[in-house]
């Protein structure tokens, strides 16, 4: 079960998390989650490539360290970087020290003030903790989480969940992953296609860290 639009309430529960960017033009901040790994991500950048998009690809650690050509890919393209721990631990299941050292071993490859918790899933002692660890932190979360996750989830539906809730500032979750690759490739020059020709930019988070 998951919400395709982030709930106010949420939002306001934890006002120290960025879901959103407050608009001042017709920017919407596209994001890849889980990478880099072959084929997929690759496939993706040649797709924001097409549209001059700047976009934010919150990686995992190992996979940087397994896959360093991609990572300089992504980097040489102009997108942000974000960390996304080092082995993609769900917060709620691990304990706060090991989560701060998984953070930390990611945050020596990866050196980036932004971050997002793997599944969204984050402990307010552990916001503390990457907090005093890295004072520049930006926690980012999102507002519109395509889907492209859910294998049960066709294509078409996928699209539609992201042309229906985006809006100017949204930041909206995708993932470069094996698993998401089948609705990602799909969806992702559909909306891109309708979103330039209803006037939006490609953003990436680069300017908050």
């Amino acid at each position: 079960m998951y919400l395709v639009k982030t709930p106010w309430l949420l939002k306001k529960l934890y006002p120290e998390l960025i879901w959103n960017i407050k608009p001042t033009n017709r920017c919407i901040y596209l994001t890849f989650d889980d990478g880099p790994i072959p084929i997929v991500t690759t496939h993706i950048l040649n797709i924001l490539k097409q549209y001059n998009a700047k976009a934010t690809f919150f990686c995992i650690g190992d996979n940087v360290n397994k896959h360093p050509d991609i990572f300089k890919q992504v980097m040489a393209d102009g997108h942000a970087i974000g960390n996304h721990t080092y082995n993609h631990l769900k917060g709620w299941e691990t304990g706060n020290k090991t989560y701060l050292g998984n953070f930390l071993m990611a945050d020596q490859v990866l050196d980036t003030p932004l971050f997002r918790p793997p599944y969204g899933r984050i402990k307010k002692q552990q916001i503390k903790d990457l907090q005093a660890a890295r004072p520049d932190i930006k926690i980012i979360m999102w507002d519109v989480l395509s889907g492209d996750f859910d294998i049960d989830l066709n294509p078409e539906d996928c699209l539609n969940n992201v042309l229906k809730h985006t809006e100017a500032g949204s930041v909206i979750v995708f993932h470069d992953s094996l698993k998401a690759f089948e609705r990602v490739k799909y969806v992702l020059p559909k909306a891109m296609e309708a979103w330039s020709k209803a006037g939006y930019e490609f953003c990436s988070l680069a300017n908050l860290g």
